[in-house]
C-alpha cells in the first residue's frame, strides 16, 4: 500500500505503536439507492472544507459505487499472509536485478534527492519497487479512478467513514490545486496513487515537484515521486546516515526476554550480550542503538532495529512490509539473503485466531491492550509472560502451537 497512506489505512504499528485503528469492515458496498444521497452529502462536506463546488459536483456527479473495493479491505497480504511469504513475493532475483538497473539509470537524480532530504537511495528504490514493482504496476488490472473509490469506501465502509471522507476531500482539492485531472487520477481500491502509492492526504502534506515542471506528479515523473517520497521520510524522522538494522545471529542461552522489540540498546551492549551481525559489522557510534525483534521467535530470523524503522513503520504500519522494504533495499546494496530460514512448517493464526489468542491472554491475566488480532508489542509482552509462566522459551511467537498451549489453560474464576 501506501504512505500515511498505509499509515493511515492500516493496523498497529509494531514499534511506533497505534497510527490508525483498521476496524473490520463489512463486505456488503454502498447500494446504488444509498449512494446518491451520500454523495450528495459528500459534495456538501468537500465544499464546506473548501473544494470550489465545480469541482466537487464535476468529480462526484455521475459515478456509481465500485463493488470490488470494501471487500478489499479484508485481504491486504501483509496481514493475511506468512511474514516469509509476503517478503519473497517482493524481493525476487528479477526485482533485485531491475532495481539496480534502476538505481544506475536514475543514480543523478538519487544522489540530487539524497543531498535535499538525506534518505538513502537503496530505500528510496525499495519503496519503488515494492509499491509499484519501479512503476510497472501503474497500468494493472487492479489501478482504477481514485475518486469513485473512494466515494465507495466514504459511503460504505462504516467503521471508518471519516478516514475515506478525509482522503475523499484531499483527493478533490489535488483536483482543484491542478496537480492532476481525473484522467491522471488513478489509484488502487483504496486511492494510493503513483510510483510509491501516495494517499491523497499524503500527497497534500508531502508530495514535490522535484522536476520542476510545475506540477507534483507522482503518476508519471519519477524524480516527483522518489523525492515526494523522500520528504515524506525526511519529515517522518528519518535520520540521515543511518541504516534500517541489520539481522543477527544470537548466541546460545540467549535470554529472550530481552527480545521485546521497544526497548532500545547500544549496539556496544549488544555485542557484550553476545549478538554477532549475520553480514557485516555493527555500527562503531556510540549513539547508535536498536531494539531487537523476532518476528517468528526464536525459530526464525533475529533483527535489530535501528530508528530508522520505524520510519517505514510510518508508510506502511504492517511489520511483513517494512521487513520487505528493508531487505529488498539490502539486497540493491549487495547484502547476501538472510542467514537464518523462517519456520515455513508452522501454522500462522487467522485473523479471527489471533483476536481469540488476545481474547483468552486477557482472560488469563496477561493484557494485550485490546484483542484486535494484531500482534503488536503488548501481545507479544502478554505472550512472553504466558511463555514463561508455563516454563515455555519466552520469544512472544503466535503461531497454532501457541494459541493451543493458551486454550488449554482454565481462565481464573471471577
Amino acid at each position: 500500500m501506501q504512505p500515511t497512506a498505509k499509515a493511515l489505512l492500516l493496523a498497529t504499528a509494531i514499534l511506533a505503536g497505534p497510527i490508525s485503528a483498521r476496524a473490520e469492515a463489512p463486505t456488503e458496498p454502498a447500494t446504488a439507492p444509498d449512494f446518491a444521497p451520500c454523495l450528495a452529502g459528500l459534495k456538501t462536506l468537500a465544499e464546506e472544507r473548501g473544494v470550489p463546488r465545480a469541482v466537487a459536483e464535476t468529480a462526484l456527479s455521475g459515478i456509481a459505487p465500485d463493488p470490488s473495493v470494501v471487500p478489499a479491505t479484508q485481504s491486504q497480504a501483509e496481514f493475511v499472509k506468512p511474514v516469509w511469504e509476503y517478503i519473497e513475493a517482493s524481493v525476487t532475483p528479477e526485482r533485485i536485478a531491475t532495481g539496480q538497473a534502476k538505481l544506475a539509470e536514475w543514480s543523478e537524480v538519487l544522489g540530487r534527492i539524497e543531498a535535499a532530504y538525506g534518505v538513502d537511495r537503496h530505500i528510496l528504490v525499495a519503496f519503488w519497487g515494492v509499491e509499484s514493482n519501479y512503476g510497472a504496476a501503474l497500468e494493472g488490472a487492479g489501478i482504477r479512478p481514485v475518486v469513485p473509490a473512494l466515494a465507495t469506501l466514504a459511503c460504505g465502509d462504516p467503521a471508518r467513514p471519516g478516514l475515506w471522507r478525509d482522503e475523499l476531500v484531499a483527493a478533490l482539492k489535488i483536483l482543484a490545486d491542478g496537480d492532476a485531472d481525473a484522467e491522471r487520477m488513478r489509484g488502487s481500491w483504496a486511492g494510493a496513487m503513483g510510483h510509491t502509492q501516495f494517499m491523497p492526504t499524503a500527497f497534500l502534506r508531502h508530495a514535490v515537484d522535484f522536476d520542476g515542471d510545475g506540477k507534483r506528479d507522482i503518476w508519471h515523473s519519477v524524480p516527483d515521486a522518489l523525492a515526494s517520497t523522500a520528504n515524506f521520510l525526511k519529515q517522518s524522522g528519518w535520520r540521515a546516515g543511518e541504516g534500517w538494522g541489520l539481522e543477527v545471529l544470537l548466541p546460545d542461552e540467549f535470554d529472550y526476554r530481552l527480545a521485546d522489540e521497544t526497548t532500545e540498546r547500544p549496539f556496544a551492549e549488544w555485542r557484550t550480550l553476545g549478538l554477532k551481525p549475520a553480514n557485516g559489522t555493527f555500527p562503531e557510534s556510540a549513539e547508535r542503538r536498536a531494539a531487537l525483534l523476532l518476528p517468528t521467535g526464536a525459530k526464525g530470523p533475529a533483527f535489530l532495529l535501528e530508528p530508522n524503522f520505524r520510519v517505514i513503520l510510518r508508510y506502511n504500519t504492517a511489520l511483513a512490509y517494512a521487513l520487505t522494504v528493508a531487505h529488498l533495499s539490502d539486497r540493491l546494496r549487495g547484502t547476501p539473503g538472510f542467514t537464518r530460514d523462517w519456520p515455513r512448517t508452522d501454522r500462522m493464526l487467522t485473523t479471527e485466531e489471533r483476536t481469540h489468542l488476545q481474547t483468552r491472554l486477557a482472560a488469563l491475566g496477561h493484557p494485550v491492550g485490546g484483542a484486535d488480532g494484531k500482534i503488536g508489542p503488548k501481545t507479544r509482552a502478554a505472550i512472553r509472560a504466558f511463555q514463561e509462566a508455563k516454563g515455555l522459551v519466552p520469544d512472544g511467537y503466535a503461531d497454532a502451537a501457541l494459541l493451543d498451549r493458551v486454550r488449554a489453560v482454565d481462565a481464573p474464576a471471577r
